[in-house]
C-alpha cells in the first residue's frame, strides 16, 4: 500500500534525523502529516522537506526560547 511505503520511508528519516544534531539526545514529540503528495515523492524528496520542515521548527522553538 502507498500510504505504508510513506509512513515506512518517514519513519526511517526521522530516525536517521533524530540521531542528528541538534536533535540528537533530545526527549522529543514529534508529529508528521504527510499530505497525498508524499504519495507520489522518492525518498530523496521526503527527506529533504522533512529536514527542512525540523529545521524550522528548531529554529522557532529556539527563537521563542522553548529549546
Amino acid at each position: 500500500m502507498v500510504r505504508n511505503r510513506v509512513k515506512r520511508r518517514l519513519r526511517a528519516i526521522m530516525a536517521e534525523q533524530m540521531r542528528r544534531p541538534p536533535l540528537e539526545g533530545q526527549p522529543l514529540l514529534i508529529q508528521v502529516r504527510a499530505l497525498p503528495a508524499a504519495a507520489e515523492a522518492d525518498y530523496a524528496t521526503l527527506e529533504k522537506d522533512l529536514a527542512g520542515a525540523l529545521r524550522q521548527a528548531v529554529r522557532k522553538c529556539t527563537a521563542d526560547g522553548a529549546a
